[in-house]
C-alpha cells in the first residue's frame, strides 16, 4: 500500500464522518437552504484564496522543476476550476468574488488554513506542503463519489453542478497524478518520519469535518445587492 493510501484508510473515519454531517446529507437530496448553500460557496471561496497561497511557498521551497510544475498545476486547477464554478454560484446569488474579498474568514476557516499555511512555511520541503493540503483534494474525490451513487440524490437541484465536478473522471485523474507526485516524495521515509507525516494528513481532513460542520450555519455579514 502506499503511503497515501496509508493515510487515506487512517482518516477515512473522518472523511465519512463529513459526509453524514447535516450539510452534505441536504446538500444531496437537495432540501439545503440556499443561504447555507450561499455562505458555504462565500466560505470556500475565501478558503481557496488562502489554500492557494500553500502552493506559493511550495514552489518557493522547491527543489525541481518537477515540484514546480506539480503545484503549478495544482495552482492552475483551483484557479481554472475550483474558483470558476464558485464564481458561477457567486453570481447566481448577485454576489461577485471581488465584493467578498472583505469578508473574514470565519474561526474553523481560518484555522484550517492557518495550519496548513504553518506546515507549508515551517517544514523542512514538499511533504508536509501535500500532507497539508492533499486531505482536501482527496476528500472532496471521495464524499461527492459517494453522493453522486446515493439513490436520495437530487439531481435538479442547483447544488449538483459542484457534486458533479468532483465526481467525475478528469477529477479522479488529477488526484491520482498527485497521489503519485506524493507518493514519489515519500519513499524510504522512516517509522518516525510516517508518524509525522500521517498526523499532517489526519489533522488537515479533521479541519475538514470541521469546515463542513461549520457551513450548516449561516453567516451574517453578507450583504446582497438588489439587482
Amino acid at each position: 500500500m502506499s503511503f497515501v493510501n496509508e493515510c487515506v484508510t487512517d482518516s477515512l473515519p473522518l472523511w465519512q464522518t463529513s459526509l453524514q454531517t447535516p450539510f452534505i446529507q441536504e446538500l444531496t437530496n437537495g432540501s439545503l437552504d440556499e443561504t447555507k448553500f450561499r455562505d458555504y460557496i462565500i466560505d470556500d471561496s475565501l478558503y481557496l484564496r488562502e489554500y492557494s497561497k500553500i502552493f506559493a511557498w511550495g514552489i518557493l521551497h522547491a527543489h525541481s522543476m518537477e515540484e514546480i510544475s506539480q503545484y503549478y498545476s495544482l495552482l492552475a486547477f483551483v484557479n481554472e476550476n475550483e474558483n470558476s464554478t464558485r464564481r458561477q454560484y457567486l453570481k447566481y446569488f448577485k454576489l461577485t468574488d471581488q465584493a467578498i474579498q472583505s469578508l473574514p474568514l470565519r474561526p474553523d476557516n481560518q484555522a484550517y488554513v492557518d495550519y496548513m499555511l504553518s506546515m507549508a512555511k515551517t517544514g523542512s520541503g514538499a511533504i508536509e506542503c501535500m500532507m497539508a493540503s492533499l486531505p482536501c483534494m482527496l476528500s472532496y474525490n471521495y464524499i461527492f463519489n459517494q453522493v453522486i451513487k446515493d439513490p436520495k440524490l437530487n439531481k435538479d437541484s442547483i447544488f449538483y453542478q459542484l457534486i458533479s465536478d468532483y465526481a467525475n473522471l478528469e477529477y479522479q485523474n488529477d488526484c491520482d497524478k498527485w497521489i503519485k507526485f506524493t507518493d514519489q516524495l515519500c519513499t524510504n521515509l522512516t517509522n518516525a518520519e510516517k508518524h509525522k507525516y500521517m498526523k499532517i494528513f489526519r489533522t488537515s481532513s479533521l479541519y475538514e469535518t470541521k469546515f463542513w460542520q461549520m457551513s450548516h450555519t449561516t453567516r451574517n455579514d453578507v450583504q446582497i445587492k438588489n439587482a
